[in-house]
């Protein structure tokens, strides 16, 4: 499958995984940053979800 043809969610895995090679970001740096960043945004998902539910 074509890359502009997958999920978006797909797309913007590869697109962060290039940014981060190109950059020869290291593993355990890349591994550390995308933690926070991940529970960055599963805080914000939990909050537009608690934001939706109040109305």
């Amino acid at each position: 499958m074509p890359l502009e043809n997958a999920p978006k969610h797909i797309q913007l895995a590869v697109d962060l995984i290039e940014i981060l090679e190109t950059n020869k970001v290291d593993n355990e740096t890349a591994v550390a940053a995308l933690s926070i960043v991940l529970e960055d945004y599963k805080a914000k998902r939990n909050n537009d979800i608690a934001k939706t539910d109040k109305t």
